[in-house]
This record gives C-alpha cells, structure tokens and sequence, in this order.
C-alpha cells in the first residue's frame, strides 16, 4: 500500500485500507470473537508493514482494551507520528448516567480526554461521532469539535452512522461559521448494503466528505466462508455465533454470493478480495475500513488493491447486488432521466478530463 490519498476536501493522506481494530482486546461487547494482545500486535504489525497508517478503533470497542493495546503497540513500535489515528464517541461509558453517553459536549469532552489517556496519545488525528443520538442539536457537535481543534486535542472531525440530512447539516453550519469542516463519514458499504448510494454518495462528492466504507465483506458473509442451512448460515466465524449473527440472510444476500463466486471464479481471487477492491473504487470512497482474525487473513486483504476488475464482471456485480431504489429516487436515474429529461441526448456534467486525478510521486 504505497498509495495514499487526500481524506475529503482535506490535506489528510490516508491509506486505502484502514485497520479496523475492534476485535483487539477481549472484554466488553465483542468479547465473542475478541484477540488477545499478542493476537492483536501480530495484525497491527503486518498491516503497518505493508504501508498501512489509517487505524480506527473507538472508546466502545471491547469496553476500551482496543485502545488500550493499541496505546501499548504505538508506544512499543515508536510510530504514532507516522499514523493517522482515529477513535469514536457516542456509546455509554456509564449506564447510570445520562451524560455519559450520547453526543453532548459534556460527553464529549470526557470521551476523548478518556480515549487520549488509553491510547497514551495528547491528540487524535481524527475524532469521530459513532452514532446519531436523535437529540443532541448539530450545531452543538459541531462547535465541540472547534472547541477540541483549537486546544489541539483533535486535528480533523468526522461522523459515523449518521443520516445524510444530518451529516449535510454538520457540514454547512462548518462551512457558514467558519468550524473544521467534516472530512469524513463512516457507513457500511458492501455488495451486499448499497443503500447510501442514493444519498450518501452525492452529499459526500458534494460537500466534500470523503466516504470511509465499513463492513466491506458484509459482516464476513462476501467471503465464501458460509453457506446455506435449513437454519440460516452455518460456518466458522462469527456469522455463525448466535450472540452476533444479527439480521436474518435473505435471498437478496444469497443472489449477491452467488454473482461474486462465478466473479471470482472466473479472476481466480478470493471472494473477500473482489468484494472489498469493489467498495474501494466506488464514487466517493476514500477508505475502507477492514478487519482481520490474523495477520494470514490480512494479507489476503490486503491484496484487494493489486487488480482490476473488468467492466464485464463489474456489471455482474452491480447488477446482482442492485439496491431496491425508492419511487423517489428511482427519478434520478441515468434511465429514468434519459426517458424523460433527456431523451436521446447525452449529457453529464463534466467531460471524464476535466478533473482527472493527480497523483504526486508513484502513478497509479
């Protein structure tokens, strides 16, 4: 991974792969499919070996021991300078107390003093609301987050799992008062859940956000590792664990898996190698964020960005994976509008040349 690139309308260089590092640690929420330390240090080493600077982890993940051991592999490998580290704010610390958690200045300003002290770090590069409480006014996050840019203890501002009127919200009172703009959303994005697509991916090229996709291989299910049961989904991960199976698979899902096998097939790639190299060159995705059991399954990970995939076999793909889209939406369709807004004619907004990409040492 000698490849990086600009985090949204930002000066942010970040890897296209970014080591998820929920699974560090064994206590707490996902204790169920938890890495011990030592588990943990051999991952985190082979992701940096390979190129890799984006961490992300969160103040929830393993009740704070990923944090923990990730402060304790940075200190131990000397490179903090040399990552892009991200943690996350949201989730109850205290579940006594209806301040500690949410999206409110006093929890925030204590979740990353907490997150700061694990992490033995006096900054974070990039400081993430987790999820949408439904309550907390926008307009408070977002001077939050100037508040924590000018004390230097963040250095970018992003949010995750937020809805898109929210998210365009956050960044157009940045933009009308002056505040650190939003240089990132985090969403789940997979061939298996395409539904940001109808918003999500617009707003971000828009407004300047770069999209950080998660759950690339659909929880583990674009990997070929499970198959069909009268029960559901047998195979070992944590699919199949009952206390994390999470939704029911439809046959959506199962149309989906088949299209990436014969896909994957015909490349002669693993299954979770097509499917994360096609959420990494969606619109508007700057990272994807991956997670790994071992530095064995990394390494297949992380030959995700070594091929293409032809047009042919891309239409496969986007062509079993299709999200259902809205009577709404289905009106800003490259069909629909050429039948009724632009019969017979082709128009787009810029020719291909107009803003090609730059890239400054290696080309891509």
């Amino acid at each position: 991974m000698n490849h990086y690139y600009l985090l949204g309308r930002s000066g942010l260089r970040v890897s296209r792969l970014a080591l998820g590092t929920m699974n560090f640690g064994v206590d707490g929420w996902h204790a169920a499919y938890g890495k011990t330390e030592e588990e943990s240090e051999a991952i985190f080493h082979r992701y940096v070996e390979a190129g890799g600077n984006f961490i992300d982890t969160a103040d929830f993940y393993t009740a704070g021991e990923s944090e923990r051991i990730l402060g304790r592999l940075i200190a131990k490998a000397g490179n903090r300078e040399r990552l892009v580290l991200t943690s996350k704010f949201t989730n109850t610390i205290d579940p006594t107390d209806p301040n500690a958690s949410g999206n409110g200045r006093k929890h925030i300003v204590r979740a990353v003093e907490a997150s700061l002290r694990r992490l033995g770090t006096d900054y974070l590069d990039l400081y993430l609301l987790h999820t949408w409480d439904r309550i907390t006014p926008v307009e408070e996050v977002m001077q939050t987050f100037d508040d924590l840019v000018r004390v230097g203890k963040i250095r970018y501002a992003g949010l995750s799992d937020v809805p898109a009127w929210y998210a365009a919200r956050a960044q157009s009172y940045a933009e009308a008062h002056g505040l650190p703009p939003i240089v990132t959303v985090q969403l789940p994005y997979s061939l298996k859940a395409r539904h940001i697509e109808a918003e999500f991916t617009p707003m971000a090229q828009n407004l300047g956000m770069g999209l950080t996709a998660w759950s690339p291989i659909g929880g583990g299910l674009l990997t070929g590792k499970y198959k069909r049961a009268a029960t559901g989904v047998t195979g070992e991960g944590r699919l199949g664990l009952p206390e994390v199976a999470g939704a029911p698979i439809t046959s959506h899902d199962w149309q989906v898996i088949e299209a990436l096998e014969k896909v994957t097939a015909d490349l002669g790639r693993p299954m979770a190698q097509v499917a994360v190299n096609w959420v990494a060159t969606q619109p508007a995705v700057s990272s994807v964020v991956v997670g790994a059991s071992s530095p064995a399954q990394l390494d297949v990970t992380l030959g995700a960005l070594d091929f293409e995939i032809p047009a042919a076999a891309r239409q496969q793909l986007d062509e079993a994976s299709a999200p259902q889209t809205g009577a709404l939406y289905s009106m800003f369709t490259p069909q629909y509008q050429s039948w009724v807004v632009s019969p017979g004619l082709g128009i787009g907004d810029k020719p291909a040349t107009y803003n090609p990409p730059v890239f400054n040492g290696v080309p891509s």
